[in-house]
């Protein structure tokens, strides 16, 4: 992998957050951690929570469970390091959290300009499987290093409403709640027996090929193996035939364009989202990419 290459893309084209996330993942030293932590403050709220686009295509202001979403997988990047406000975004999810133990897919927004719509048009007193479970994937990720976040009553809470949504899921779901599921699943793995059995029901939805189709998403959208199961050893990756992986890993490795960086297989909803989830992508490519000996 020409990392000079990719670096030169991030500089050009990324955010601050993820160029720091990047310079953690390839050059790691006593400092990387704790930048990435500080430019996580720049989207942080008085309130505990974060918004002001750190989901890139819900740039209003207010704090979101998207932003929370990305500002605790910035946590769990940043390892070694820790969030000393991360009691407060724990506090602020947990206040956000609805009666049912679910967050919403997203709360008001207050300035729809530039924000995808379904942000935009999301019910704030239903709670929602695909961002629950997402959020939570990444909190139990940062909670590996981080006690605080282990031992905070909103993760217990959380995760009892992903358990028994998902213990409920009859019928193939709508591809990123599968995904998140998976990767929720995956991430309690260790801590908590029911989730194997959870994982083999959920991956009979799960082609064989290991790529899902997102009904009702861009042309030819699809989640592919690397998505939702990129650390090799982890129990998902039981259910995904090698074959599938390997592939996967060619394709990413293909996906590597001229000018060092990733593209996305999505809609971005402004000219500032399409080049913020380009670095996005690249992280999580290169990522990918090294852990599996790439």
């Amino acid at each position: 992998m020409d990392t000079d290459r990719t670096a030169a893309f991030m500089a050009g084209h990324a955010r601050l957050l993820d160029r720091r996330r990047f310079e953690h993942l390839i050059r790691p030293t006593e400092h990387t951690g704790p930048a990435i932590l500080a430019a996580l403050d720049g989207y942080r709220n008085p309130d505990g929570g974060h918004g002001h686009g750190l989901e890139p295509d819900l740039r209003s202001p207010e704090s979101q469970p998207g932003g929370a979403l990305h500002a605790l997988e910035a946590v769990a990047d940043a390892a070694p390091a820790t969030y000393a406000r991360v009691p407060e975004l724990l506090d602020w999810l947990n206040a956000t959290t609805l009666p049912d133990g679910g967050l919403p897919f997203a709360l008001p927004v207050t300035d729809p300009a530039a924000c995808a719509p379904f942000w935009v048009s999301a019910d704030p007193h239903t709670s929602s499987l695909q961002i629950t479970a997402a959020v939570v994937a990444q909190a139990h990720r940062a909670a590996r290093t981080d006690p605080r976040i282990a031992d905070h009553p909103w993760l217990a809470t959380a995760t009892e409403y992903c358990l028994g949504e998902i213990a409920a899921v009859e019928e193939a779901p709508f591809a990123y709640v599968l995904s998140f599921s998976l990767l929720f699943l995956d991430s309690v793995a260790d801590t908590r027996p029911e989730a194997a059995g959870l994982l083999r029901r959920l991956a009979r939805f799960v082609p064989a090929d290991g790529r899902i189709p997102v009904a009702g998403g861009a042309p030819g959208e699809t989640l592919h193996p690397l998505d939702y199961a990129a650390v090799p050893g982890r129990p998902v990756r039981e259910h995904l035939a090698e074959e599938a992986v390997a592939a996967d890993l060619d394709r990413l490795e293909r996906g590597l364009l001229p000018d060092g960086g990733w593209a996305v297989g999505f809609e971005c909803h402004s000219p500032a989202s399409a080049l913020e989830w380009r670095g996005y992508a690249t992280v999580a490519a290169v990522a990918a990419l090294r852990a599996n000996g790439r």
